[in-house]
């Protein structure tokens, strides 16, 4: 929480300077952004955890590292809704979990803007500042409120766009906002009753992952298999709609 509201705190300040022209890169596709923002919270929290926990391994998205699961290794995203991030719009965070033999035991993810903050550690429990978080109480895939990202390819999102349409019939409604670690811990306080996304990166959940589970949501995490998913699908929902969604998902064929 310490490590991940310093970066949060250095991405908020850098923000104008760090999406000028000249600041923003691309990766994978056009759509796929980077910015000076990204680099510098990245190399921050190398940095911190260097001084304050020497020795130990990092992954991020920005300066990849060691992909080993074994031991204990740390995991950050430095700004999760980079897209949103470049634009003004407030919905992105900085993702920050411990994980030890590929699983995770610790977690924070900080939204810059707003200042909150969502932590969990294994079999503590989830929290939003100091309040408690627990996942929604639906039971009903038709009346559960479900979140969804897509990826920067053209090819995979027409994909994506076909399930959720067929998703859309089925459930009261999907939202997109551009960030799966606030997503999940959406998911976490009950504001979403489900999410899931295809294509999906260890960074992009090790936290938010863990907030859900700990509030209580069911997750089928990317790296699972022989449950006719893709590996890199991730979804996540309170357990009273969490297997009508995966069916659904399954009979259209795909995230």
């Amino acid at each position: 929480m310490q490590v991940a509201g310093e970066a949060a705190d250095l991405a908020r300040t850098v923000r104008d300077e760090a999406v000028t022209d000249g600041a923003v890169d691309t990766k994978s596709a056009e759509t796929d952004v980077v910015t000076a923002g990204d680099r510098a919270a990245e190399r921050l929290v190398r940095d911190r955890l260097a001084e304050l926990r020497p020795g130990e391994s990092v992954l991020g998205e920005e300066e990849g590292g060691d992909h080993a699961l074994d031991g204990l290794r740390w995991v950050v995203d430095p700004i999760d809704g980079t897209v949103n991030y470049l634009y003004g719009f407030p919905w992105y965070a900085v993702s920050l979990a411990a994980q030890v033999d590929g699983r995770s035991v610790a977690g924070a993810v900080v939204e810059p803007v707003s200042g909150r903050v969502w932590s969990a550690a294994l079999g503590v429990g989830a929290f939003l500042g100091d309040r408690r978080l627990r996942v929604s109480a639906a039971e009903r895939l038709d009346l559960a409120l479900i979140g969804t990202g897509f990826a920067y390819t053209v090819e995979r999102r027409k994909v994506q766009a076909e399930t959720a349409g067929k998703l859309l019939a089925e459930v009261r409604d999907i939202r997109r906002s551009g960030s799966a670690a606030l997503d999940l811990c959406a998911v976490a306080a009950g504001w979403l009753d489900g999410f899931y996304e295809l294509g999906l990166n260890r960074w992009d959940w090790a936290a938010g992952a863990l907030i859900a589970a700990e509030a209580g949501a069911r997750l089928r995490l990317p790296g699972e298999s022989g449950d006719g998913f893709a590996d890199g699908t991730l979804v996540c929902a309170t357990p009273g709609v969490a297997d009508d969604l995966k069916d659904a998902l399954l009979r259209f064929g795909g995230v």
